[in-house]
């Protein structure tokens, strides 16, 4: 059974006589970290749109070369936006802090602080696969604010850091519902 992704793992000051890794008093609250590794869905959807930039800043280059700068300018243009919707793609999850609780979407972030968490629990319900339209019953992770407002999903086990991965998803919302419990 694998352990939850630890992203802020710091070495301590006396790291020399330290043989381990062991995690900061202040790290593990202050910053947003991800209680989960990004799937493979994500990172080979993310890999294909490097690979495509690569090759657009290498078209430039051979406009570039050939006296085409207009062409190699609208080239190298299309590259930086491929480049920085892949790190978008990447930064797409669940995020945790001692703050609260941050929903990273490809064109929206939502935060709700601890204090605004009623519950937080998994549920079965029909879920998107990949986020296409195409629905299938798997779980999915709510959060319900204190009010009893349901927000849209946090996670499901057929999304792109999960489908085929459901050890990981229960593990992931483990963590959340941890946190969601502690810090509440």
């Amino acid at each position: 059974m694998s352990q939850p992704y630890q992203s802020l793992t710091a070495l301590a000051p006396d790291s020399a006589e330290h043989t381990g890794a062991r995690p900061l008093p202040h790290a593990a609250r202050d910053g947003w970290m991800r209680p989960y590794r990004p799937g493979p869905w994500r990172v080979a959807a993310a890999a294909l749109a490097l690979m495509l930039a690569a090759y657009l800043m290498f078209a430039a280059l051979i406009m570039v070369a050939a006296g085409s700068v207009q062409g190699a300018g609208a080239c190298l243009g299309f590259a930086v936006l491929v480049i920085a919707c892949t790190l978008r793609l990447l930064r797409m999850g669940v995020w945790i802090s001692g703050k609260g609780l941050r929903q990273v979407g490809f064109f929206t972030t939502a935060t709700v602080p601890w204090r605004q968490i009623g519950r937080v629990h998994t549920a079965q319900q029909p879920v998107k696969v990949l986020g296409l339209p195409r629905t299938v019953m798997g779980q999915a992770l709510l959060i319900s604010r204190r009010g009893g407002q349901t927000l849209r999903p946090l996670m499901t086990d057929h999304n792109a850091d999960f489908l085929g991965r459901v050890e990981a998803f229960d593990i992931a919302a483990d963590a959340l519902e941890g946190w969601a419990t502690e810090l509440r």
